[in-house]
């Protein structure tokens, strides 16, 4: 085609741009390219408002039905009086030092169970002969509640730092072995086989494609895990322990003391709530290959 036909051809089919009256949807000087890529990042940012508000709303309407049941006569501290406690606790520090120390229990415990469990999951689902080892003794640990140790975890290990960490621990390694072998255990075989039809070794194969196809399954056992550990402390704070907040829950019960029960109980939802959302955010940066709702 000549320049000419070029030309006319312009002439009958104007550019976009060129057509009069023509609006982009955009600001001047904006591409369409531009353009289009605006639209979802707006539609992004509605959708990450749109929880946050609900959660703000959930948290608001949870107080005020809690001032109301303390109103109405039930056993119940009203929330100025827990905040009244909580602020005396701050100042003298005890809130911190007992908030420290079943933190730290905490960690340590799920830390080492996590760490335990994810391997020990791997062997279990991609080796048959260690799976039938290992599998019986996993479900049967399962069965036992964790506090049902602590007896034995006592007369075993102890009074001191040991067998709080120990139950702890045990109650995040059931809860993310599991999670970790199903991983395993249900990645797309079609991967697999076609690895190993472009030539992939069985090191290559686990590296590049069950780990990644597992990473979803094992940060929500981790997820599991960090509730089952948090739900353990308290317990776990009854075996000689001089602070954390399950120490402190369990003197205040002496003395019918609700408000620092409750002082108690928001602290231990509150760190594990923020611990649960750097879980959440890890498996969001972790996983961005897979589909979400």
């Amino acid at each position: 085609m000549s320049v000419l036909d070029k030309r006319s051809a312009d002439e009958r089919h104007p550019r976009p741009e060129q057509r009069p009256g023509a609006s982009s949807g955009a600001e001047a000087g904006d591409t369409p390219a531009d353009a289009v890529k605006s639209a979802p990042q707006r539609s992004r940012s509605g959708r990450r408002g749109l929880p946050l508000a609900l959660n703000a709303v959930s948290v608001a309407l949870g107080i005020a039905l809690w001032w109301a049941f303390a109103s109405a006569g039930f056993k119940l501290p009203t929330p100025p009086e827990v905040v009244s406690r909580a602020g005396t606790l701050i100042s003298d520090g005890t809130l911190a030092d007992d908030a420290l120390a079943s933190l730290t229990r905490v960690l340590l415990g799920f830390a080492l169970g996590t760490a335990v469990a994810v391997p020990v999951g791997f062997l279990m689902g991609w080796y048959g002969i260690l799976r039938g080892l290992i599998e019986p003794w996993i479900q049967f640990f399962r069965t036992i509640p964790p506090l049902a140790i602590i007896p034995l975890a006592v007369v075993a290990m102890g009074i001191d730092e040991t067998p709080k960490i120990f139950v702890i621990f045990l109650a995040a390694f059931l809860a993310c072995v599991i999670s970790t072998f199903q991983g395993v255990v249900n990645v797309d075989r079609t991967l697999i086989n076609a690895a190993r039809v472009l030539g992939a070794g069985d090191a290559t194969i686990f590296a590049r494609v069950v780990v990644p196809a597992s990473t979803p399954f094992i940060l929500v056992g981790m997820r599991v895990g960090l509730g089952s550990a948090w739900a353990t402390l308290v317990a776990a704070e009854l075996i000689a322990a001089q602070e954390g907040l399950g120490y402190r829950m369990q003197n205040a019960q002496l003395y019918y003391d609700l408000p620092t029960i409750f002082v108690g109980l928001i602290s231990i939802g509150i760190l594990g709530l923020l611990m649960d959302r750097v879980l959440l955010l890890a498996e969001r940066r972790l996983t961005r290959w897979q589909e979400r709702r």
